[in-house]
C-alpha cells in the first residue's frame, strides 16, 4: 500500500473491483474535503452503486438512490473551484447546472478532462487503486453496476 503521509485526509475505499486510496486536498476544497470525511464516517458511502460511467471520461458514484438525482440530508456547498486540473485520477464534486448544487456524488477522472476545469470542486486524486478504477462497469446507467463496499477516513482505521 501507498505511504500515507497525512492519515486525516487520506480515503480508504474499498470497491468491487479492488482497494482505491485517495489523497484529500483540504487546502484547496476545505468544505468539499470535510463534506467526504463526513459522510465516509458516517458509512453514508457504504454499498454506493457507480451510477454512471463513460468510457474515456469518468466513473460517477455517491448517490443512494443509484439514480443519479439522490444527495444526502446534508446542506449544498457552495463551490470551491481551484486552479487543480481534472487528470487521470482527479476526484471532483458532481453538481447540477447550478454551480452550488454539490452535495455527495463525485466523479472520478479515467481521462485528463480539461473542459471541467474551474467548474467543478476538485477535492482530491487517487494516488493508489486507479486500475481498480479502469475496471468499473461502464453505461448511463450501468446494468449491474459496481460498488463501493466501504470508505473510511484513513486516521480512523
Amino acid at each position: 500500500m501507498a505511504e500515507i503521509k497525512d492519515p486525516e485526509n487520506t480515503i480508504l475505499m474499498e470497491t468491487t473491483k479492488g482497494s482505491v486510496v485517495i489523497e484529500l486536498f483540504p487546502d484547496k476544497a476545505p468544505a468539499h474535503a470535510a463534506r467526504i470525511k463526513e459522510l465516509a464516517r458516517e458509512g453514508f458511502y457504504d454499498g454506493v452503486v457507480f451510477h454512471r460511467v463513460i468510457e474515456g471520461f469518468m466513473a460517477q458514484t455517491g448517490d443512494p438512490t443509484g439514480t443519479g438525482t439522490g444527495g444526502s440530508d446534508k446542506p449544498d456547498l457552495k463551490a470551491e473551484f481551484s486552479d487543480l486540473p481534472h487528470l487521470r485520477g482527479t476526484c471532483s464534486m458532481a453538481r447540477t447546472q447550478n454551480p452550488n448544487s454539490a452535495n455527495s456524488q463525485f466523479f472520478i477522472c479515467f481521462d485528463d478532462a480539461p473542459w471541467l476545469d474551474r467548474q467543478y470542486s476538485v477535492w482530491g486524486r487517487v494516488i493508489e487503486g486507479m486500475e481498480n478504477i479502469d475496471r468499473i462497469k461502464r453505461g448511463e446507467p450501468v446494468r449491474d453496476p459496481d460498488r463501493i463496499i466501504s470508505m473510511k477516513v484513513a486516521a480512523d482505521v
